[in-house]
């Protein structure tokens, strides 16, 4: 089949290719870029949970991951931005612990989570879902669907524990039991929801139970839909080109038209529209391959920060030490990273061991507008203590020498430790240095 490209396409295409593109240094982008994130001064916003809302204004999602060894990402990501965070907060407003659902998930890039008014621009992936499973899963596993559903409607949030044992069934990540893939199903379909965790563990509950119902009935056509997460996306990062690494546009739609979603505008098409219509403005930023494009409604953080590099004016505050999270916004786009930081970043995660060039879980060093190392802490809750295995400093960077940064890396490390309920760190034996540059924060009083 041919696709042609449609007039009102065009127009978008010839509307956006004659929006003029601005030139930034890369001083200049450096400095919007941490500013935008919060992280100008980390650990800056509110405490309590005004503060949380704010990043998630800013960001608009936050992914999740269930990780905890160094902490959640997502309460690294808030703990980055936010004074003397507590994840209460977060459980607090994802969770409606005191009456009200803020926040809900969905697969936002990955597992995130979202403020509760960007539901109804998630219907499309429910939508779509629900009409695979349901002439897949929900007819295979009838029985069972019914079972959970009427469980769940007599005796409120369930998890699968709560469910009698029964056979495994082929699943997205491999066997799984048959009543947990038939939850996760009509969770994905949007028929439940999540009504809390404990640890690991899951709780469903019926949607409506979790949400009001004129939020539930609110649904944007699929093209608003698209159109608001592809923004989202740019929303999240910040400096993010029209292209890239396939993870940062998951689930924005196709990157050209495809014929068995008609209704489905493709992504290229519809970041021309956002580009034409002014909603995203280009920059070609020094040294950093093809135009980035920046939220029409950050230009004038952007115009400040050209201004002041321009001017050699420093920053508001001081260069801070912080850690950021593996999947924060800021290290979305590794090429990005290299071009504009000189940093090289890699999540070693799901790296074997024996090919790791750093650590497991291993946090970024962001000390002002550098990025500066890498840490690898485990927060043991058991001894409150935080072990750090590894720290990896990048060629050239002297800890011990750069002006501001020992104090700096304490603050941090001592706010870290609030975070984590843990009264002092022990380094590992190759790290004899930093336990001397950096102490064991052992009764210490480290303040912001």
């Amino acid at each position: 089949m041919t696709v042609t490209r449609s007039p009102a396409r065009s127009r978008a295409a010839t509307a956006a290719a004659d929006r003029p593109v601005r030139e930034v240094s890369a001083e200049a982008a450096r400095r919007f870029f941490v500013t935008r994130h919060l992280l100008a001064a980390p650990r800056s916003q509110q405490a309590g949970l005004d503060g949380v809302r704010a990043v998630f204004r800013r960001l608009g999602s936050i992914q999740f991951d269930p990780l905890g060894v160094a902490g959640r990402n997502h309460d690294l990501v808030l703990h980055a931005r936010v004074r003397d965070y507590d994840p209460a907060w977060t459980e607090d407003l994802l969770y409606g612990l005191d009456g009200r659902r803020e926040l809900f998930e969905a697969y936002n890039k990955g597992l995130s989570l979202l403020p509760a008014s960007e539901l109804p621009w998630f219907r499309h992936t429910w939508d779509r879902h629900a009409a695979i499973y349901e002439n897949g899963v929900f007819v295979r596993h009838a029985e069972a669907v019914d079972h959970v559903m009427g469980r769940i409607r007599a005796e409120g949030p369930l998890s699968t524990l709560d469910f009698e044992r029964r056979p495994h069934v082929t699943w997205a990540w491999g066997p799984t039991s048959e009543i947990r893939a038939v939850m996760e199903a009509l969770a994905e379909s949007g028929v439940l929801g999540l009504a809390r965790r404990d640890g690991n563990r899951r709780y469903y509950d019926l949607i409506e139970r979790l949400f009001p119902a004129e939020l539930l009935a609110h649904r944007p056509t699929v093209r608003e839909q698209v159109k608001h997460r592809l923004l989202s996306r740019y929303r999240g990062h910040g400096l993010l080109g029209a292209s890239g690494q396939a993870e940062l546009f998951l689930a924005t739609g196709p990157a050209r038209p495809d014929p068995a979603q008609p209704d489905r505008p493709s992504r290229t098409e519809m970041h021309e529209q956002l580009v034409a219509d002014g909603d995203l403005v280009g920059v070609m930023v020094e040294g950093v391959r093809r135009p980035r494009y920046v939220l029409a409604s950050e230009l004038s953080m952007l115009d400040e920060a050209v201004e002041a590099t321009a001017k050699s004016r420093p920053p508001a505050s001081p260069p801070a030490v912080t850690f950021l999270a593996p999947l924060d916004q800021f290290v979305w786009d590794r090429p990005f990273l290299r071009s504009l930081f000189d940093f090289d970043y890699v999540w070693e995660v799901y790296v074997p061991e024996a090919k790791r060039r750093w650590g497991y879980y291993v946090l970024p060093i962001l000390f002002g507008d550098r990025l500066v190392g890498r840490l690898e802490p485990r927060i043991d809750r058991v001894s409150r203590t935080v072990r750090v295995l590894g720290a990896w400093w990048e060629t050239g960077f002297d800890p011990r020498s750069t002006e501001g940064f020992v104090d700096a890396m304490r603050v941090a490390l001592a706010s870290y430790l609030r975070f984590g309920g843990a009264t002092r760190v022990v380094w590992a034996s190759a790290l004899a240095r930093e336990r001397r540059l950096f102490g064991t924060m052992r009764g210490a009083a480290f303040k912001e």
